[in-house]
């Protein structure tokens, strides 16, 4: 094999290996964004069914309440940190989260912590009667608000 033939079998394999690379770090990336899509999902129909509740908008019931309260606790004692791998933001078309994220994880490992706590004290109130339930809403609705502000477009 000559020097032609053997650079070009370099660079198809090479050109071979990078596409195959950027195809697992995109299906990487895939998996990941759905992962953290799923536990906003788990965060919403939970508090959809709190928040209906409180707002009198279907009966308080103690057992629905405590259930969904306990599902938000479980949803952010996640460890969420391999579901969001740098670069996985919003340029990417298929997700809210800004590129900022990244530059300021200790603050948003803060707002996860406050969360959690947050999700803590619902599932201490929940299950007690209607205005415990509405008295912690605030609290989880001030946790979600405070990382969507800052840290997700749209």
């Amino acid at each position: 094999m000559n020097l032609k033939h053997t650079t070009a079998a370099v660079l198809t394999l090479a050109l071979g290996a990078s596409v195959a690379f950027a195809d697992g770090h995109a299906k990487a990336f895939d998996s990941a964004i759905k992962a953290r899509k799923g536990q906003m999902q788990l965060y919403s129909h939970n508090l959809g069914v709190l928040g209906a509740m409180a707002k009198g908008e279907v009966d308080y019931d103690a057992a629905a309440a405590q259930a969904a309260a306990d599902n938000l606790v479980l949803a952010a004692s996640l460890n969420a940190g391999n579901m969001w791998p740098a670069g996985s933001d919003n340029s990417l078309g298929n997700n809210r989260a800004k590129p900022e994220i990244w530059a300021n994880f200790p603050d948003v490992a803060a707002k996860a912590g406050a969360m959690s706590d947050a999700a803590a004290a619902m599932a201490s109130a929940a299950g007690t009667d209607l205005a415990s339930l509405q008295a912690a809403m605030g609290g989880v609705g001030g946790a979600c608000s405070a990382c969507h502000k800052a840290y997700r477009s749209r």
